[in-house]
Protein backbone atom coordinates (compact mmCIF):
# COMPACT_ATOMS: atom_id res chain seq x y z
CA UNK A 1 0.00 0.00 0.00
CA UNK A 2 1.08 3.78 -0.85
CA UNK A 3 2.16 5.80 2.30
CA UNK A 4 0.85 9.57 2.38
CA UNK A 5 3.17 11.00 0.83
CA UNK A 6 3.95 8.61 -2.04
CA UNK A 7 0.27 8.74 -2.93
CA UNK A 8 0.70 12.52 -3.06
CA UNK A 9 3.80 12.45 -4.95
CA UNK A 10 1.68 9.69 -7.46
CA UNK A 11 -1.32 11.66 -7.75
CA UNK A 12 0.36 14.55 -8.96
CA UNK A 13 2.50 13.36 -11.36
CA UNK A 14 -0.08 11.36 -12.73
CA UNK A 15 -2.52 14.38 -13.02
CA UNK A 16 0.00 16.26 -14.34
CA UNK A 17 1.11 13.85 -17.27
CA UNK A 18 -2.92 13.24 -18.06
CA UNK A 19 -3.20 17.19 -18.89
CA UNK A 20 -0.21 17.30 -20.55
CA UNK A 21 -0.70 14.22 -22.78
CA UNK A 22 -4.16 16.14 -24.05
CA UNK A 23 -1.77 19.47 -24.60
CA UNK A 24 0.67 17.44 -26.30
CA UNK A 25 -1.67 15.55 -28.89
CA UNK A 26 -2.96 19.44 -29.35
CA UNK A 27 0.04 20.96 -30.21
CA UNK A 28 1.66 18.13 -32.67
CA UNK A 29 -1.57 18.30 -34.67
CA UNK A 30 -1.55 22.05 -34.65
CA UNK A 31 2.77 22.24 -35.68
CA UNK A 32 1.28 19.44 -38.43
CA UNK A 33 -0.80 21.79 -40.28
CA UNK A 34 0.92 24.63 -40.12
CA UNK A 35 4.09 23.05 -41.19
CA UNK A 36 1.69 21.42 -44.28
CA UNK A 37 0.18 25.25 -45.16
CA UNK A 38 3.11 27.63 -44.57
CA UNK A 39 7.00 26.95 -45.04
CA UNK A 40 7.93 29.98 -43.56
CA UNK A 41 6.68 28.42 -40.23
CA UNK A 42 9.66 25.82 -40.39
CA UNK A 43 11.64 28.17 -40.91
CA UNK A 44 11.03 29.40 -38.04
CA UNK A 45 12.04 26.38 -35.95
CA UNK A 46 15.38 26.90 -38.33
CA UNK A 47 16.53 30.28 -37.09
CA UNK A 48 20.27 30.35 -36.26
CA UNK A 49 20.85 31.44 -33.28
CA UNK A 50 24.98 31.64 -32.24
CA UNK A 51 25.83 28.03 -33.54
CA UNK A 52 22.54 26.13 -33.39
CA UNK A 53 19.22 26.69 -34.97
CA UNK A 54 16.06 27.35 -32.47
CA UNK A 55 14.97 23.49 -32.53
CA UNK A 56 18.91 22.86 -31.50
CA UNK A 57 18.27 24.89 -28.19
CA UNK A 58 15.20 23.45 -27.32
CA UNK A 59 16.56 20.00 -27.93
CA UNK A 60 20.04 20.59 -25.95
CA UNK A 61 18.93 23.21 -23.69
CA UNK A 62 14.74 22.95 -22.64
CA UNK A 63 15.06 19.56 -22.49
CA UNK A 64 17.57 19.10 -20.16
CA UNK A 65 14.92 20.67 -17.59
CA UNK A 66 12.73 17.46 -18.77
CA UNK A 67 15.26 14.94 -18.33
CA UNK A 68 15.83 17.10 -14.65
CA UNK A 69 12.49 16.03 -13.63
CA UNK A 70 12.87 12.64 -14.95
CA UNK A 71 15.90 12.34 -12.98
CA UNK A 72 13.81 14.14 -9.99
CA UNK A 73 11.07 11.38 -10.41
CA UNK A 74 13.68 8.37 -10.69
CA UNK A 75 15.42 9.76 -7.43
CA UNK A 76 11.87 9.73 -5.74
CA UNK A 77 10.74 6.07 -6.99
CA UNK A 78 14.20 5.29 -5.65
CA UNK A 79 13.94 6.34 -1.78
CA UNK A 80 10.45 5.68 -1.21
CA UNK A 81 8.58 4.54 -4.74
CA UNK A 82 8.03 1.72 -6.09
CA UNK A 83 11.48 1.33 -6.92
CA UNK A 84 12.64 1.49 -2.92
CA UNK A 85 12.63 -2.28 -2.70
CA UNK A 86 13.44 -5.22 -4.37
CA UNK A 87 10.39 -6.73 -3.92
CA UNK A 88 8.62 -3.78 -5.27
CA UNK A 89 10.22 -2.70 -8.27
CA UNK A 90 11.25 -6.33 -9.86
CA UNK A 91 8.06 -6.32 -11.70
CA UNK A 92 8.56 -3.35 -13.40
CA UNK A 93 12.25 -3.32 -13.82
CA UNK A 94 12.18 -6.84 -15.30
CA UNK A 95 8.92 -5.60 -17.58
CA UNK A 96 10.56 -2.28 -18.70
CA UNK A 97 13.59 -4.36 -19.98
CA UNK A 98 11.88 -6.75 -22.26
CA UNK A 99 10.01 -3.47 -23.67
CA UNK A 100 13.39 -2.45 -24.23
CA UNK A 101 15.42 -5.37 -25.75
CA UNK A 102 12.43 -7.14 -27.45
CA UNK A 103 11.78 -3.79 -29.40
CA UNK A 104 15.67 -2.67 -30.08
CA UNK A 105 15.95 -6.78 -31.43
CA UNK A 106 13.22 -6.23 -33.83
CA UNK A 107 14.27 -2.70 -35.19
CA UNK A 108 18.08 -4.25 -35.69
CA UNK A 109 16.59 -7.27 -37.31
CA UNK A 110 15.25 -4.99 -40.14
CA UNK A 111 17.93 -2.57 -40.13
CA UNK A 112 21.22 -4.79 -39.40
CA UNK A 113 22.84 -4.61 -42.86
CA UNK A 114 21.95 -0.77 -43.03
CA UNK A 115 23.30 2.16 -42.01
CA UNK A 116 19.72 2.77 -40.35
CA UNK A 117 20.88 0.66 -37.68
CA UNK A 118 22.06 3.80 -35.70
CA UNK A 119 17.88 4.02 -35.06
CA UNK A 120 18.18 0.91 -32.76
CA UNK A 121 17.62 3.12 -29.66
CA UNK A 122 14.13 4.64 -31.37
CA UNK A 123 11.51 2.47 -30.36
CA UNK A 124 13.45 1.37 -26.74
CA UNK A 125 11.59 4.69 -24.87
CA UNK A 126 8.35 4.68 -23.96
CA UNK A 127 6.15 8.88 -23.64
CA UNK A 128 5.13 8.73 -19.98
CA UNK A 129 2.65 11.77 -20.49
CA UNK A 130 1.22 10.54 -23.68
CA UNK A 131 0.60 6.79 -22.21
CA UNK A 132 -0.64 8.17 -18.71
CA UNK A 133 -3.24 10.38 -21.14
CA UNK A 134 -4.50 7.47 -22.96
CA UNK A 135 -5.06 5.45 -19.94
CA UNK A 136 -6.19 8.40 -18.17
CA UNK A 137 -9.38 8.09 -20.73
CA UNK A 138 -10.75 4.87 -19.49
CA UNK A 139 -11.73 7.15 -15.96
CA UNK A 140 -12.40 5.18 -12.84
CA UNK A 141 -12.31 1.94 -14.23
CA UNK A 142 -8.47 1.56 -14.45
CA UNK A 143 -7.10 0.13 -11.21
CA UNK A 144 -4.33 2.06 -9.20
CA UNK A 145 -1.88 -0.83 -9.62
CA UNK A 146 -2.00 -0.50 -13.53
CA UNK A 147 -1.31 3.32 -13.04
CA UNK A 148 1.50 2.45 -10.89
CA UNK A 149 3.08 -0.27 -12.92
CA UNK A 150 2.95 1.75 -15.80
CA UNK A 151 4.37 4.89 -14.49
CA UNK A 152 7.01 2.66 -13.05
CA UNK A 153 7.68 1.16 -16.15
CA UNK A 154 8.30 4.30 -18.34
CA UNK A 155 10.31 5.78 -15.56
CA UNK A 156 12.70 3.12 -15.87
CA UNK A 157 11.97 2.99 -19.69
CA UNK A 158 13.56 6.45 -19.69
CA UNK A 159 16.44 5.68 -17.44
CA UNK A 160 17.10 3.09 -20.04
CA UNK A 161 17.17 6.10 -22.97
CA UNK A 162 19.12 8.15 -20.83
CA UNK A 163 21.67 5.66 -20.42
CA UNK A 164 21.12 4.80 -24.64
CA UNK A 165 21.81 8.53 -25.26
CA UNK A 166 25.37 8.66 -22.78
CA UNK A 167 26.78 5.42 -24.36
CA UNK A 168 25.88 5.02 -28.02
CA UNK A 169 24.69 8.70 -29.32
CA UNK A 170 27.49 10.54 -27.64
CA UNK A 171 29.84 12.79 -30.12
CA UNK A 172 33.74 13.00 -30.28
CA UNK A 173 34.64 13.74 -26.41
CA UNK A 174 36.41 16.43 -25.34
CA UNK A 175 38.12 15.02 -22.24
CA UNK A 176 38.92 18.85 -20.92
CA UNK A 177 34.94 19.46 -20.70
CA UNK A 178 34.06 16.12 -19.92
CA UNK A 179 36.35 16.12 -16.71
CA UNK A 180 35.36 19.71 -15.71
CA UNK A 181 31.80 18.85 -16.16
CA UNK A 182 32.43 15.42 -13.77
CA UNK A 183 34.49 17.58 -11.33
CA UNK A 184 31.00 19.87 -11.13
CA UNK A 185 28.97 16.95 -10.22
CA UNK A 186 31.63 16.23 -7.26
CA UNK A 187 31.33 19.61 -5.98
CA UNK A 188 27.10 19.26 -6.19
CA UNK A 189 27.73 15.57 -4.27
CA UNK A 190 29.95 17.33 -1.52
CA UNK A 191 26.89 19.99 -1.37
CA UNK A 192 24.46 17.31 -0.49
CA UNK A 193 26.54 15.56 1.68
CA UNK A 194 27.02 18.98 3.79
CA UNK A 195 23.68 19.50 3.92
CA UNK A 196 23.33 22.46 2.28
CA UNK A 197 19.43 23.00 1.27
CA UNK A 198 20.00 25.96 -0.62
CA UNK A 199 18.66 25.71 -4.34
CA UNK A 200 21.25 28.63 -5.53
CA UNK A 201 24.16 26.56 -5.52
CA UNK A 202 22.80 23.76 -7.16
CA UNK A 203 21.42 25.29 -10.38
CA UNK A 204 23.79 27.58 -10.79
CA UNK A 205 26.13 25.23 -10.53
CA UNK A 206 24.01 22.90 -12.63
CA UNK A 207 23.93 25.26 -15.45
CA UNK A 208 27.87 25.13 -15.26
CA UNK A 209 28.20 21.94 -15.54
CA UNK A 210 25.66 22.00 -18.26
CA UNK A 211 28.17 23.96 -20.56
CA UNK A 212 30.69 22.03 -20.27
CA UNK A 213 28.67 18.71 -20.60
CA UNK A 214 27.66 20.34 -24.33
CA UNK A 215 31.15 21.08 -24.96
CA UNK A 216 32.26 17.84 -24.14
CA UNK A 217 30.44 15.71 -26.72
CA UNK A 218 28.17 14.07 -24.21
CA UNK A 219 24.64 14.97 -24.80
CA UNK A 220 24.02 17.81 -22.80
CA UNK A 221 20.33 16.57 -21.31
CA UNK A 222 22.19 13.99 -19.02
CA UNK A 223 23.20 16.78 -16.95
CA UNK A 224 19.54 17.03 -15.90
CA UNK A 225 19.48 13.58 -14.64
CA UNK A 226 22.97 14.12 -12.78
CA UNK A 227 21.89 17.45 -11.01
CA UNK A 228 18.91 15.76 -10.21
CA UNK A 229 20.51 13.25 -8.10
CA UNK A 230 22.26 15.90 -6.57
CA UNK A 231 20.23 17.71 -4.92
CA UNK A 232 18.68 16.72 -1.38
CA UNK A 233 15.90 14.67 -1.25
CA UNK A 234 16.05 13.79 2.56
CA UNK A 235 12.86 12.27 3.37
CA UNK A 236 10.51 12.92 0.82
CA UNK A 237 8.65 15.64 2.36
CA UNK A 238 7.26 18.57 0.84
CA UNK A 239 9.86 20.83 2.57
CA UNK A 240 12.93 19.18 0.79
CA UNK A 241 14.41 20.60 -1.80
CA UNK A 242 13.93 17.88 -4.20
CA UNK A 243 10.36 17.79 -3.29
CA UNK A 244 10.36 21.84 -4.09
CA UNK A 245 11.62 21.24 -7.52
CA UNK A 246 9.72 18.50 -8.28
CA UNK A 247 6.66 20.19 -7.44
CA UNK A 248 7.80 23.73 -9.54
CA UNK A 249 8.62 21.28 -12.36
CA UNK A 250 6.20 19.21 -12.92
CA UNK A 251 3.65 21.83 -14.89
CA UNK A 252 6.08 24.03 -16.33
CA UNK A 253 7.40 20.54 -17.91
CA UNK A 254 4.28 19.39 -18.90
CA UNK A 255 2.29 22.60 -20.18
CA UNK A 256 5.42 24.71 -21.26
CA UNK A 257 8.60 22.43 -22.26
CA UNK A 258 7.37 19.25 -23.69
CA UNK A 259 4.61 21.20 -25.91
CA UNK A 260 7.23 23.70 -27.23
CA UNK A 261 9.57 20.48 -28.07
CA UNK A 262 6.72 19.19 -29.73
CA UNK A 263 5.64 21.85 -31.40
CA UNK A 264 9.54 22.93 -32.65
CA UNK A 265 10.18 18.81 -33.59
CA UNK A 266 6.86 18.19 -35.91
CA UNK A 267 7.10 21.08 -37.54
CA UNK A 268 7.31 18.09 -40.69
CA UNK A 269 5.92 18.68 -44.02
CA UNK A 270 4.07 15.72 -45.33
CA UNK A 271 4.02 14.49 -48.29
CA UNK A 272 1.50 12.59 -50.57
CA UNK A 273 3.44 9.35 -51.06
CA UNK A 274 4.22 9.61 -47.27
CA UNK A 275 2.93 6.27 -46.90
CA UNK A 276 5.40 4.87 -49.16
CA UNK A 277 8.26 6.15 -46.95
CA UNK A 278 6.73 3.97 -43.99
CA UNK A 279 7.96 1.26 -45.86
CA UNK A 280 11.03 1.59 -46.07
CA UNK A 281 13.11 -0.14 -43.33
CA UNK A 282 13.39 2.39 -40.92
CA UNK A 283 9.28 3.05 -41.17
CA UNK A 284 9.41 -0.99 -40.84
CA UNK A 285 11.84 -1.46 -37.81
CA UNK A 286 9.76 1.21 -35.91
CA UNK A 287 6.60 -0.27 -36.74
CA UNK A 288 7.50 -4.16 -35.68
CA UNK A 289 9.38 -2.39 -32.46
CA UNK A 290 6.51 -0.02 -31.06
CA UNK A 291 3.53 -2.26 -32.43
CA UNK A 292 5.22 -5.84 -32.14
CA UNK A 293 8.43 -5.29 -30.18
CA UNK A 294 6.80 -3.65 -27.19
CA UNK A 295 3.91 -5.13 -25.98
CA UNK A 296 5.61 -8.42 -26.66
CA UNK A 297 8.38 -7.64 -24.51
CA UNK A 298 6.74 -5.86 -22.23
CA UNK A 299 4.12 -9.14 -21.53
CA UNK A 300 6.59 -11.63 -22.36
CA UNK A 301 9.16 -10.55 -19.72
CA UNK A 302 6.16 -9.88 -17.02
CA UNK A 303 5.14 -13.08 -17.10
CA UNK A 304 8.69 -14.94 -17.18
CA UNK A 305 9.17 -12.92 -14.03
CA UNK A 306 5.65 -14.19 -12.58
CA UNK A 307 6.27 -17.98 -13.02
CA UNK A 308 9.75 -17.53 -11.46
CA UNK A 309 8.82 -15.46 -8.34
CA UNK A 310 11.12 -13.01 -9.31
CA UNK A 311 8.27 -10.24 -9.24
CA UNK A 312 4.46 -10.67 -8.04
CA UNK A 313 1.60 -9.42 -9.83
CA UNK A 314 -0.84 -7.26 -7.67
CA UNK A 315 -4.13 -8.72 -6.80
CA UNK A 316 -6.05 -6.10 -8.61
CA UNK A 317 -4.31 -6.33 -11.84
CA UNK A 318 -4.95 -9.48 -14.15
CA UNK A 319 -3.12 -10.35 -17.32
CA UNK A 320 -5.36 -8.40 -19.33
CA UNK A 321 -4.02 -5.38 -17.70
CA UNK A 322 -0.49 -6.24 -18.37
CA UNK A 323 -1.65 -6.97 -22.07
CA UNK A 324 -3.10 -3.22 -22.44
CA UNK A 325 0.15 -1.87 -20.50
CA UNK A 326 1.73 -3.59 -23.28
CA UNK A 327 0.38 -1.64 -25.76
CA UNK A 328 0.45 1.52 -24.28
CA UNK A 329 4.64 1.01 -23.80
CA UNK A 330 4.43 1.10 -27.72
CA UNK A 331 3.79 5.10 -26.96
CA UNK A 332 6.71 6.14 -28.11
CA UNK A 333 6.77 9.67 -29.15
CA UNK A 334 8.89 12.57 -26.89
CA UNK A 335 11.80 9.96 -26.38
CA UNK A 336 11.56 8.07 -29.27
CA UNK A 337 11.72 11.51 -31.51
CA UNK A 338 14.34 12.40 -29.34
CA UNK A 339 16.46 9.45 -30.03
CA UNK A 340 15.39 9.82 -34.23
CA UNK A 341 17.42 13.27 -33.81
CA UNK A 342 20.51 11.75 -32.16
CA UNK A 343 20.25 8.90 -34.02
CA UNK A 344 20.42 10.33 -38.08
CA UNK A 345 22.34 13.48 -39.35
CA UNK A 346 20.20 13.06 -42.43
CA UNK A 347 17.03 15.56 -41.92
CA UNK A 348 15.18 13.60 -44.71
CA UNK A 349 15.77 10.75 -42.17
CA UNK A 350 14.65 12.18 -38.73
CA UNK A 351 11.75 13.32 -40.78
CA UNK A 352 11.07 9.87 -41.77
CA UNK A 353 11.60 8.46 -38.49
CA UNK A 354 9.14 11.19 -36.73
CA UNK A 355 6.47 10.38 -39.03
CA UNK A 356 6.61 6.30 -38.26
CA UNK A 357 7.06 7.50 -34.35
CA UNK A 358 4.07 9.57 -34.67
CA UNK A 359 1.92 6.83 -36.57
CA UNK A 360 2.62 4.03 -34.91
CA UNK A 361 2.51 5.35 -31.45
CA UNK A 362 -1.07 6.67 -31.99
CA UNK A 363 -1.47 2.98 -33.34
CA UNK A 364 -0.21 1.46 -30.25
CA UNK A 365 -2.07 4.07 -27.97
CA UNK A 366 -5.59 3.18 -29.89
CA UNK A 367 -5.38 -0.65 -29.52
CA UNK A 368 -4.12 -0.09 -25.76
CA UNK A 369 -7.32 1.78 -25.10
CA UNK A 370 -9.29 -0.30 -27.25
CA UNK A 371 -8.58 -3.31 -25.09
CA UNK A 372 -8.49 -2.10 -22.01
CA UNK A 373 -12.05 -0.46 -22.49
CA UNK A 374 -13.63 -3.93 -23.70
CA UNK A 375 -12.14 -5.73 -20.93
CA UNK A 376 -11.86 -3.99 -18.18
CA UNK A 377 -15.24 -3.96 -15.71
CA UNK A 378 -16.67 -0.54 -14.06
CA UNK A 379 -15.77 -0.56 -10.82
CA UNK A 380 -19.12 -1.25 -9.06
Amino acid sequence: MLSFKQSIGFKEFFESDRSGGVVLIFCTIISLLLANISESYIDVWNTPIGEHTLTHWINDGLMTIFFLLIGLELEREVYIGELSNFKKASLPIVAALGGMIVPAACYFFVNRHSEFSRGIGIPMATDIAFALGVLSLLGKRVPLALKIFLTALAVIDDLGAILLIAIFYTQQISWLYLSLAIGIFVVLLVLNRLKVHRMWPYLSLGVVMWYCMIHSGVHATITGVLLAFAIPFGNGDEGTPSAKLHHLLHKSVAFIILPIFAIANTAIPISSTFYVQLGNTIGVGIMIGLLIGKPLGIIGFTWIAVKTNVGKLSQSLTWKHIIGAGFLGGIGFTMSIFISLLAFSDSVLIDQAKIAVMIFSVIAGLIGFFWLKVNIKQPS
